[in-house]
């Protein structure tokens, strides 16, 4: 597959990138108002054009974030802060609603707390990336140096983010984090 081929993006997976109907492509394909390239009878996006189509209009697209953390302040701060960004924030405060949650939701980003009562976040780990391979995480921890990071290394790559940190951080990382997955 030659490089170009990899960014480009069928009208189902643009409409689920932007989270609007394919209805709604089609109305902006039919208006001119979105970059596409027509193949054959198919409609495709180069994800490069797109983003910055995105970007000229002032249009941002919305992200769906998870956070698994037992503690209710933590997932407040993340909510209130990336919900005033315009993310969409979905909070579990244990390990089994989250993996739920990861598994049966089209997300962008999980936040998981490391420590955790029950199933601890090495664990949930391993069966988000077994269910998920692709899910981008991010671990937060007051615990950087632990055996259970050592045994969450174990299952694939991960950002980390150490407690305690402030809403600028998040910002700083979700950004960062979305920028080089997204």
């Amino acid at each position: 597959m030659q490089n170009n081929e990899k960014n480009l993006m069928t009208l189902k997976e643009v409409a689920l990138y932007l989270r609007v109907t394919e209805k709604t492509i089609h109305r902006l394909l039919d208006k001119n108002a979105i970059p596409a390239t027509r193949v054959g009878k198919l409609w495709r996006f180069d994800r490069e054009e797109l983003n910055d189509w995105l970007k000229e209009n002032g249009i941002t697209v919305k992200k769906r974030i998870l956070v698994i953390d037992d503690e209710k302040t933590i997932g407040k701060l993340i909510d209130m802060t990336l919900s005033n960004l315009g993310h969409d924030v979905l909070i579990a405060e244990s390990a089994v609603h989250g993996l739920a949650i990861a598994k049966s939701q089209n997300l962008d980003l999980v936040f998981l707390d490391l420590k955790m009562p029950g199933i601890d976040g090495a664990e949930l780990f391993r069966q988000i990336k077994q269910a998920k391979p692709e899910m981008q995480v991010i671990i937060i921890t007051g615990y950087p140096e632990s055996e259970l990071m050592m045994k969450a290394l174990q299952y694939g790559p991960f950002g980390v983010m150490h407690k305690p940190f402030s809403g600028a951080d998040i910002v700083q990382v979700v950004n960062c984090f979305l920028r080089i997955h997204g």
